[in-house]
């Protein structure tokens, strides 16, 4: 009995020896009014010495929170260990789709994350403040969400992911309905603002990448609505020379497919955290 006490207790040791830190911050977004949650998973090594860690920002997909990933995939409490990172989990409302809507005052999801978020953590956390430092990557919404704001601020992410990413949304404005995921509440009726709709979506802003800028990894199950999306951004990407992993592989839109490619992107990240940080000390 004692000998089973005692291995009880050597095993619960060494979890919380090496158990992540789960905070939850709220952050006032200036530009939106209102506060709002975001979930924080900080690594032993960073809480135990104050070596600074880089970031991965990782993003909810339409109708999702902050703490989707974290119930949904526990898991991730796991990686922020085994990769050595700090996991941001923003939260970009039901419906965002992480714009600054040119119509609507109550989404500034983009200036919330680049400006207002990034900053606090920055404060708070022992951070790479850095692009070097910093990557993104999320599902469906949170795929868009994250090519969408690492193309337009390179200068904040030097990688960048998608998960099964909305990454065409021009389709999704039916003839005489409602649009599908409310895209219409960020951009308006299509028929009266398609350049909202074109402007934003990520297909078509690939203008914006400059050369060596952004290291991209993205995959979509082939059961999924979103693969045309992904397969057509691949070919684009191709044919531009812009380098980029794209993986496509049996699933569909559901958390068996995110949770299963989570690890993949972390890993990728991993590497170019470990390559920007070689780079800095030669």
């Amino acid at each position: 009995m004692r000998k089973n006490i005692l291995f009880l207790f050597f095993i619960l040791n060494s979890l919380l020896i090496h158990a992540s830190r789960v905070d939850t911050i709220e952050v006032y977004s200036k530009s939106m009014n209102k506060s709002i949650k975001n979930i924080v998973i900080v690594p032993k090594k960073n809480i135990d010495n104050n070596n600074s860690l880089p970031v991965v920002y990782l993003l909810h997909g339409h109708s999702d929170k902050s703490d989707s990933w974290f119930k949904l995939v526990p898991e991730i409490k796991d990686y922020a260990d085994r990769y050595n990172v700090i996991i941001v989990c923003p939260d970009g409302g039901y419906d965002s789709w992480y714009l600054d809507s040119p119509l609507n005052k109550k989404i500034r999801y983009e200036t919330f994350i680049t400006k207002e978020l990034i900053k606090v953590v920055d404060s708070k956390y022992n951070t790479i403040k850095n692009r070097f430092g910093r990557a993104i990557t999320g599902l469906s919404m949170g795929g868009h969400g994250a090519f969408y704001l690492s193309f337009k601020h390179q200068d904040i992410w030097g990688a960048a992911g998608s998960i099964s990413g909305g990454l065409d949304i021009t389709p999704y404005y039916p003839e005489g309905g409602k649009s599908r995921w409310n895209l219409i509440a960020a951009l308006g009726d299509q028929n009266e603002y398609p350049d909202y709709w074109e402007k934003n979506s990520v297909i078509n802003m690939l203008d914006l990448i400059e050369e060596d800028s952004l290291e991209l990894i993205f995959d979509c199950g082939i059961g999924d609505f979103f693969y045309d999306a992904n397969y057509r951004l691949h070919k684009k990407l191709v044919e531009r020379n812009i380098s980029h992993d794209y993986t496509e592989r049996a699933g569909f839109h559901n958390w068996y497919y995110f949770s299963n490619s989570l690890e993949y992107h972390l890993l990728f990240f991993q590497k170019f955290f470990s390559k920007s940080k070689s780079q800095s000390n030669s």
